[in-house]
């Protein structure tokens, strides 16, 4: 019996649609049956029903966005470092294998070979960033496993949302057999406010930057995947290779869906901060290789994005 954690959120709903869809005998378990953040009851209950594996999709993101962690700080750090601790030291006491859906946004930027030698580069929207991207992308490489995150309270600024899911690594690293899923920006065809193409179709205004993504189907199936293949433990970035600009993205939108409106970008990162956003955002590309070499291979970020717009449901 695999036990599912965070159900009701917007990755939990995934994994509870593709575990039904795989005939896979699992529990929702929710705080009102089983108040699983505090270490004794998830120690007994763990006990009793002795899951084969964990999927612990709960956290808190903020609604509608981080911007609302920066004033529900305490609940943050309880959902995205403390709580993933718990989990992870009760697995460990009773042997469960584990995977914990953590995210890419603990990283800014991306390396970036200018001409001498590789760097990290964290404002992309320098022009000549944008240069390289457009005319010599494999200058340009994302973030690995390897790396320690850049975007985090030991590396700011960053946002109170990014530093608890650092902190939550750091946590649960090298404690029992467990996974991290890094997830990043997720969308899929399914009009949702917590999908990445829904934000853009309503934003006032777009931000235009560089960014990796997630398509949820195809991050729930891979990490459903690399539970089933046996795949060694360890951090994985959960991304579909590649990256893409928001302005890419917007250009398949208007070819595709058509809306009926016309889209604005920022003009500037000071403009977007003194407007139209209070917490610091990660814009950063990742580096999913580590997963292929593993076994899971996921479609490229293009590919996904142009077959969700192609099915789009509102």
């Amino acid at each position: 019996m695999i036990l599912l954690l965070g159900a009701t959120g917007y990755i939990g709903q995934a994994f509870q649609t593709e575990l039904t869809c795989r005939g896979e005998r699992f529990v929702a378990l929710s705080r009102s049956q089983v108040d699983y953040t505090k270490f004794q009851s998830l120690y007994d209950y763990l006990k009793s029903s002795r899951p084969s594996f964990i999927i612990n999709a709960a956290g808190y993101t903020g609604k509608p966005n981080v911007d609302a962690c920066e004033s529900a700080k305490a609940d943050t750090l309880q959902g995205n470092t403390l709580f993933p601790q718990v989990l992870a030291n009760a697995c460990a006491a009773l042997e469960i294998p584990w995977g914990h859906v953590s995210s890419g946004c603990i990283f800014a930027g991306a390396w970036i070979d200018y001409g001498n030698g590789w760097v990290v580069e964290k404002d992309m929207t320098k022009p000549e960033f944008r240069a390289i991207a457009k005319d010599s992308p494999e200058k340009i490489r994302g973030f690995d496993e390897t790396m320690t995150p850049n975007f985090s309270f030991r590396d700011e600024p960053c946002s109170f949302y990014s530093g608890t899911k650092a902190l939550g690594e750091e946590a649960i690293q090298d404690v029992g057999h467990s996974y991290i899923w890094r997830l990043r920006i997720p969308f899929d065809e399914f009009d949702n406010p917590r999908n990445y193409l829904t934000k853009i179709q309503r934003y006032a205004k777009v931000y235009n930057n560089f960014n990796s993504l997630s398509h949820r189907g195809d991050f729930v199936n891979a990490c459903l995947d690399s539970w089933f293949q046996k795949v060694p433990f360890g951090t994985y970035n959960v991304t579909n290779p590649g990256y893409v600009s928001t302005a890419e993205v917007l250009e398949m939108i208007m070819e595709t869906l058509k809306p009926e409106r016309e889209f604005e970008f920022w003009k500037s990162d000071v403009e977007f901060y003194t407007t139209g956003a209070v917490a610091a955002r990660s814009n950063c590309i990742m580096d999913s290789s580590k997963l292929l070499k593993a076994g899971i291979q996921m479609p490229i970020v293009h590919h996904s994005l142009k077959t969700a717009l192609s099915k789009w449901i509102l």
